[in-house]
């Protein structure tokens, strides 16, 4: 059993020096490698940039109101502005204003009229008065090339606001 044991540790040892041998045969190329670039003379290293003063600033905006912060009620207490929810509801009410186009405008008489097409492709004849889109929105006024309206939108706060829209002209 001595024999066998010495025997296993002579052939671990064996093993081990070849090892070593075989992993430092291949360095030749390294090292020439190394030597050849540390011959190589050295590159032009840039300036540093030029550090410029630091200029302060001074916040002017304070006592304004915070673009981060829901718009507050106004002033003047709570908003009279309200949709009519008892008034019926015209034919143009029941599009998005924005499938809507312009295409036009009438002159009958005294009266100037807006030719509005649909998404169904139907051309209908709106006046100063009549409700569009999706937001009651009321025509305000008609010019040859844009009809202004004033919607009512929620504001965000359990009221409502009026905003301003328009249809221009399509080309």
């Amino acid at each position: 059993m001595r024999r066998r044991s010495r025997r296993t540790a002579l052939l671990q040892v064996a093993l081990v020096s070849l090892a070593i041998a075989g992993c430092s045969s291949g360095q030749t190329q390294l090292k020439n490698w190394i030597a050849q670039v540390k011959q190589r003379p050295g590159g032009r290293i840039e300036p540093l940039p030029e550090v410029k003063p630091y200029e302060s600033f001074t916040y002017s905006a304070a006592n304004l109101r915070s673009p981060f912060q829901p718009q507050g009620p106004s002033d003047s207490g709570p908003s009279t502005v309200r949709p009519d929810l008892h008034r019926n509801r015209e034919f143009l009410e029941q599009f998005p204003l924005d499938t809507l186009k312009m295409v036009g405008t009438l002159k009958m008489g005294s009266h100037f009229y807006g030719l509005v097409q649909s998404k169904d492709g139907l051309v209908h004849r709106v006046q100063p008065g009549n409700y569009v889109g999706q937001n009651d929105g009321k025509i305000v006024s008609i010019t040859p090339s844009k009809i202004s309206i004033l919607e009512i939108v929620p504001d965000g706060l359990g009221g409502y606001i009026q905003r301003p829209a328009s249809l221009a002209l399509a080309n």
